[in-house]
């Protein structure tokens, strides 16, 4: 048996490619939004009175690619922008009706990715893959993590 191909950063994306094209496709049809839209409901939702910056942190983004986002996502009435109750320049975000209806259409979608990658990889595969992408999503180089393997 040959050894597994050790390029761990290069498998990464072409496992990040292939996994957000197949869930932008069913996301699309399902509720009419992205993985990245579907990402940014989640954050508003999860954390109320969320504001762009928080958001951009949140979801590892430029500022700039926020704006053009939430843009998005308030054309779309799928976010409400408020006013922020001590930043004079800030504004809160806000998930509406429709945006948790979105989030609502693309759980069945979200359930069938899961299933089908628990499936690929094992109860005990997919639960070390989430733990390991967990890890590398918060990794600061040069930070040691003693946390569990």
């Amino acid at each position: 048996m040959s050894e597994p191909d050790q390029r761990l950063f290069f498998l990464l994306q072409q496992a990040a490619h292939r996994l957000r094209t197949v869930a932008d496709r069913r996301c699309l049809a399902a509720a009419g939004i992205t993985t990245a839209q579907l990402g940014a409901l989640f954050a508003v939702r999860d954390q109320p009175g969320i504001t762009q910056r928080h958001l951009a942190h949140t979801l590892g983004l430029r500022e700039s690619a926020i704006t053009g986002l939430v843009g998005r996502l308030t054309a779309a009435s799928l976010l409400a922008k408020r006013t922020h109750p001590s930043e004079h320049r800030a504004v809160v975000l806000e998930l509406t009706e429709a945006g948790a209806a979105a989030l609502r259409a693309a759980q069945p979608e979200i359930d069938r990715c899961n299933a089908e990658l628990r499936a690929l990889l094992g109860d005990d595969g997919f639960t070390q893959t989430a733990r390991a992408m967990g890890r590398l999503a918060g990794w600061e180089p040069g930070v040691t993590d003693a946390g569990p393997p």
